[in-house]
């Protein structure tokens, strides 16, 4: 590494961005000593060269900001939640500032094309904007007594310090869905993101920084950025942390759910999906087409809604696919900063080794290959994107492949269309294409789509902030980014209040004279 790389891309040096860079700080002045930890080298898909490096935190590092995080929450939690909204509007409109700095940083350590990059900021904003407004509608409700002169009532209480691991596919939104809704709830957090994008993690925090030292606040929003086996698991295994919302595999959240159980804590949990798109027999292919195509190859297959099934009728799968294959052919894919690119890299060679693995697992499943599936000869992970017919969900298909592979499977009726879709083990993100009311109201039903997320007409990709986002099964059950999933982060306490002069006792028992 060289300052070369600063001079290619000088937004690392508005962010912040440093050739080495301490992996945990809990404000302005709070970052921790680089000497002696051990160091991590970030490396961008684009050609595989290091971008910087970050001296992961210790044991010792982990212990300090938690102890700098429980001290907030004592007074954070105190400062009323639309004060607390007021030092996220600051944040949101810090974002606004550095938008196109961070979104290049995005697509530079991640590999998604920059209007993705772009668009990830964009959802931390609206996040922070949504919150702003959550901040004077932390509702309880109130309920009537059957004791004369008492009044009940709910309210909600600030949780405590929270802890948020995310993935590398979404840097930065992810952690915004908790975080900036965590922070007007009354909780300050903890930030263990992915290894493989810890220099986002950083701008971050720098953005976090400069805002709590504004409003004369620290340990509101920390990172500590280290090895699963070392900051991972003392997070899970901290009873200092009542809740741990994670993001990454289904094979990682059950280690964090068992973990947190354990000690009686919450989860929130956004695992695996393996998504369909159920294509009826009367379906507007022109916008099938769109949906599937944005849905399968953005990201370059590495969303957790990403689009991994096609689940066609029978009388228009043959005129489904030629055209898939068409517009499959069309897709640009090179340098996810030059601006005409559609399909930028993978994260890394593993997720080449799996996307191959998977399509030589084809012809003993069954399967066909029709397009795609090659590495393409250049600096960086950079593959095409693939489609395979299958007869079903064989045990390959059942397997989320954290790739540009779709799968496309046929079906006779309604009935079967639905069985297929929900004979995975995941549940996250689901559409149907179609004209018709009965289809389309069938499978919004509770006979039809088992998926948290269910469309008409439109694809599985591309949640808007305001709803709730996640998923059953494998999925793991766990709600984030609108709707009430505020209530998570949040303890609810209910309250009665004697203002008579007796003392009456519920379900009319009399206890003495």
């Amino acid at each position: 590494m060289s300052s070369e790389v600063f001079e290619k891309y000088p937004f690392l040096k508005e962010l912040g961005i440093k050739e080495l860079n301490s992996g945990a700080c809990y404000g302005e002045d709070g970052w921790m000593p680089m000497e002696g930890r051990e160091i991590l080298e970030s490396v961008t898909p684009i050609d595989g060269s290091v971008i910087a490096k970050v001296a992961l935190a210790n044991e010792q590092d982990y212990e300090t900001i938690v102890e700098k995080a429980t001290e907030a929450f004592k007074t954070w939690r105190m400062m009323p939640a639309p004060k607390r909204g007021l030092v996220v509007r600051d944040f949101g409109e810090e974002l606004r500032k550095h938008k196109e700095a961070l979104g290049k940083l995005i697509t530079l350590e991640m590999g998604k094309i920059v209007a993705e990059g772009y668009g990830e900021v964009q959802e931390a904003i609206d996040i922070a904007d949504f919150a702003v407004g959550l901040s004077r509608q932390l509702y309880g409700v109130t309920m009537k007594s059957e004791r004369p002169m008492h009044k009940m009532y709910e309210q909600w209480h600030p949780l405590g310090v929270i802890g948020i691991i995310t993935a590398f596919n979404f840097p930065v939104a992810v952690w915004s869905w908790n975080a900036m809704i965590a922070a007007v709830c009354g909780d300050p957090m903890i930030w263990k993101p992915s290894s493989q994008t810890p220099l986002c993690a950083i701008a971050v925090q720098h953005i976090a920084n400069r805002v709590m030292k504004r409003h004369g606040l620290e340990g509101i929003f920390n990172i500590c950025i280290g090895k699963g086996s070392v900051i991972g698991e003392r997070m899970t295994n901290d009873r200092r942390i009542p809740l741990i919302s994670a993001t990454g595999s289904t094979r990682m959240g059950i280690q964090v759910a068992e973990a947190v159980a354990k000690r009686l804590g919450r989860t929130i949990l956004e695992l695996g999906g393996n998504n369909a798109i159920v294509v009826m027999e009367d379906a507007n292919l022109d916008l099938a087409i769109r949906a599937i195509l944005f849905g399968a190859v953005g990201t370059a297959g590495q969303r957790c809604t990403t689009t991994r099934r096609i689940i066609a009728h029978e009388s228009i799968a043959d005129e489904l696919i030629r055209r898939l294959v068409d517009a499959y052919k069309q897709v640009r894919i090179g340098n996810p900063l030059d601006e005409s690119t559609l399909m930028g890299p993978v994260v890394n060679e593993s997720a080449i080794r799996d996307m191959k693995a998977a399509i030589d697992a084809l012809p003993s499943q069954g399967g066909e290959l029709i397009y795609g599936g090659e590495r393409l000869d250049r600096p960086g992970f950079y593959v095409t994107p693939a489609i395979a017919k299958v007869p079903g969900n064989t045990q390959m298909v059942c397997h989320e492949t954290f790739a540009p592979l779709l799968y496309i499977m046929t079906f006779k009726d309604i009935d079967e269309a639905i069985e297929l879709h929900n004979g995975v083990p995941q549940g996250l993100s689901s559409a149907i294409f179609t004209n018709s009311v009965k289809y389309s109201e069938r499978f919004l039903s509770e006979i039809g789509s088992d998926c948290g997320i269910a469309n008409v007409n439109i694809g599985t990709s591309g949640a808007e902030i305001g709803g709730a986002f996640g998923g059953e099964k494998d999925t793991g059950g766990g709600r984030e980014a609108g709707s009430d999933s505020w209530k998570a982060y949040m303890r609810r306490q209910t309250n009665t209040i004697n203002w008579g002069d007796e003392l009456p006792l519920a379900q009319g028992i009399k206890f003495g004279d």
